[in-house]
């Protein structure tokens, strides 16, 4: 696509080095991205906040038929939301102004579902505009979502409800100041209530939004904006709500082919060589399961190596990172939310300390007419303004960054020259090692942004291979960093044969473990290979960095005997021959009953032989939509599978909203078989879920 802004940019400074030397600039490969898309780019990692009327109902998708009265946050403070993106190293925040449910956060003359019918602040909050003022007072960008659908709306379906969802995004871009991103959801048209109608209506959602009107209003109020949709204009979904982006990603899209709800969104995570468009990716996932906040996931907020892996993943691989933060019922962000934020910026810091390569000397086989102003040295000048390039025709050549004395690397980032588009189809990176090459990573595209991570080589020399590209060479910035190991305690695990397994995510970082409880050391056995625990021992183990000899704290698991013979005998209902996942070891995996089930479901294991049993454990399922979980049980204890004891009996407290392991205690009974009997679950019917079951023995 031609882009004039860039093109008179291009002739400008050809004209400048037409006068000034005889080396012009690579003409542009197109297509190019605009300023609004250029200053976007720039962002990187900000926030998805999706709070509203979910929250409250604990729901994913609102049915449109909620009262405003359920929306009552205690103490909302988008004071906090600002402080905690920043200090997470965020660059702005996008808030659900709107989901599908049609509840608004502000005032809105369009309809009487928003919080002006709402018991918070009496009905005078305009959380927009709270939220607005708190991202300016933190150095913030501010955007907004607003969901094209309406399950509340009335008119919904037709031309009527267009216009109000007009209005509704013309109140956005007008009352609240600058926005940098106009979010567009893709989902669209289905079941709701509808003003009472709980009908289904569907929409043809390539026309019936009219988008041209709607993205000539984000242009008139907002021109600075970039608007996300499948299909961009500006910035397109990357095809998945995992934070990930293809290692082959290209910011060009063929854009008219792209519509909201678009079947072949797996393209999306690559983009088009051939784009038509500048339509870069933009990687949303949430730190935790659901988008919105729900108890009962306050176990399950991402860890750090989880989120690394997501940041490389997206921003290392030309992308822009929108990490969703759900803001709780009390209108805060969650402690445990606000941990892992913070210890993802902490690490990423001391992973992007020190760039090493500031301090190399920077050669290249092709310089664009031997002209200064194209020289390697730009690509590590610190100036995002200058950079290399080869001669037209020229699009294989090599770049080497050299250091006066050997150097730890194990990180390089790369960025083109993007206002003149993206070239690079394919590269080798290589590290010189006592005197001899080594290669490093082969990878494709590169783009705004390409970080790659690698095992840490002592070299003397760092080069680039370009092996591909669609026109000549434009590279803006290289950097190198020696990022720290990754110090975590281990986890912990055993499978079902009784197997040990100690994990940690760097393979330089070294774990020992006790098995008599005192705490390791360095002097403590170093593990190495997984071990077998068949009998009650409580494992402890520490993660150490022999890079600076610091440790982690110790972290303890204590396992019970082994279920290598474990087998379940019997279930009241559902498939029996799937059954063993509720005894192998992992909580992650699970068993259900038949669906639709109308009495109280149990299931009976045999241990292998009798032991001496004093309690015992349940996982409940781990799943993002559970169901079936138990709330109120028996256990009972058999030595023969005829006659039965019941030893406990009772209710797991708040176990909806704490699905953690459950641990039980009763009077020491001798048995080989046990029963848990499910007596009410979580549900309409009584269809039970079983992450995992185990037992709590006694040695005589």
């Amino acid at each position: 696509m031609k882009n004039s802004v860039f093109r008179s940019f291009w002739i400008a400074t050809l004209a400048m080095y037409t006068s000034c030397s005889q080396v012009a600039p690579p003409v542009p490969v197109e297509p190019i991205p605009s300023a609004r898309q250029l200053a976007w780019q720039q962002l990187g990692y900000y926030a998805f906040i999706h709070f509203n009327m979910n929250t409250f109902t604990n729901m994913e998708w609102g049915t449109g038929g909620e009262s405003p009265a359920q929306f009552n946050p205690t103490e909302l403070d988008a004071g906090q939301w600002a402080k905690v993106a920043k200090d997470a190293g965020m660059k702005g925040i996008i808030i659900t102004a709107k989901h599908h449910d049609g509840f608004c956060l502000w005032p809105t003359k369009t309809t009487e579902h928003s919080v002006k019918n709402s018991p918070w602040k009496n009905g005078r909050g305009d959380l927009i505009k709270d939220l607005s003022e708190a991202c300016r007072a933190n150095g913030l960008k501010f955007g907004i979502y607003l969901s094209p659908w309406d399950r509340n709306n009335a008119a919904y379906g037709t031309p009527e409800y267009v216009s109000i969802f007009q209005e509704q995004l013309r109140e956005l871009l007008t009352n609240y100041g600058d926005i940098f991103e106009v979010w567009f959801d893709g989902a669209n048209g289905g079941s709701g209530y509808y003003g009472g109608a709980n009908e289904t209506r569907k929409i043809d959602n390539k026309t019936y939004y009219q988008w041209d009107t709607a993205i000539a209003i984000v242009r008139e109020l907002q021109p600075n904006a970039v608007i996300f949709s499948d299909g961009g204009p500006d910035v397109r979904w990357v095809g998945n709500e995992e934070g990930w982006a293809n290692e082959t990603n290209w910011s060009t899209m063929r854009r008219d082919e792209i519509y909201p709800g678009w079947p072949r969104y797996i393209e999306l995570r690559s983009g088009h060589e051939n784009g038509t468009h500048w339509l870069p990716a933009e990687a949303d996932v949430s730190i935790r399961p659901g988008w919105y906040y729900h108890a009962a996931e306050d176990h399950q907020v991402k860890s750090l190596p989880q989120l690394l892996d997501i940041y490389y993943k997206s921003v290392g691989r030309n992308a822009s990172l929108l990490l969703n933060i759900p803001v709780d019922m009390r209108g805060l962000i969650h402690e445990t939310d606000v941990r892992q934020l913070l210890a993802l910026h902490d690490q990423l810091q001391k992973d992007f300390k020190i760039d090493v390569a500031k301090n190399t000397r920077a050669s290249a086989t092709d310089v664009r007419g031997n002209s200064t102003e194209f020289e390697a040295a730009n690509v590590n000048d610190a100036t995002p303004e200058t950079y290399w390039a080869t001669n037209d025709g020229v699009t294989e050549a090599t770049i080497t960054l050299a250091f006066a004395a050997p150097t730890e690397v194990n990180r390089i980032l790369l960025q083109e020259y993007i206002p003149l588009g993206q070239r690079i189809k394919a590269f080798i990176v290589e590290a010189e090692v006592a005197g001899e090459w080594k290669e490093i990573d082969r990878q494709t595209t590169v783009g705004y942004k390409r970080i790659l991570r690698f095992a840490s080589v002592k070299a003397t020399k760092i080069r680039v291979r370009f092996l591909e590209a669609k026109g000549p060479l434009a590279l803006s910035n290289i950097e190198l960093f020696r990022a720290p190991n990754l110090l975590i305690p281990p986890q912990i695990t055993r499978n079902r044969e009784g197997m040990v397994t100690l994990s940690v995510p760097d393979k330089a970082v070294i774990v020992y473990y006790t098995l008599d409880g005192s705490k390791p050391t360095t002097a403590s056995v170093k593990y190495d290979r997984p071990f077998l625990i068949q009998t009650p021992t409580t494992v402890t183990a520490i993660s150490y960095d022999p890079l600076d000899s610091s440790e982690t704290s110790p972290i303890r698991r204590y396992f019970d005997i082994a279920k290598t013979d474990w087998n379940v005998v019997s279930t009241s209902s559902g498939k029996k021959s799937d059954a063993f996942k509720l005894i192998d070891g992992d909580p992650d995996t699970f068993w259900a009953t038949d669906q639709g089930v109308t009495e109280p479901q149990e299931v009976v294991i045999d241990l292998g032989k009798e032991y001496l049993l004093t309690g015992f454990t349940y996982w409940p399922i781990q799943e993002r939509y559970p169901f079936g979980i138990i709330t109120n049980y028996e256990f009972s204890v058999s030595i023969n599978n005829v006659s039965w004891k019941k030893v406990a009996q009772g209710e797991f407290g708040n176990i909806e909203n704490h699905r953690i392991e459950q641990v039980i205690h009763f009077m020491p009974t001798k048995g080989r078989y046990i029963k848990l009997k499910a007596i009410k679950v979580a549900g309409s019917d009584f269809t039970t879920s079983f992450g995992e079951i185990g037992v709590l023995t006694h040695s005589e």
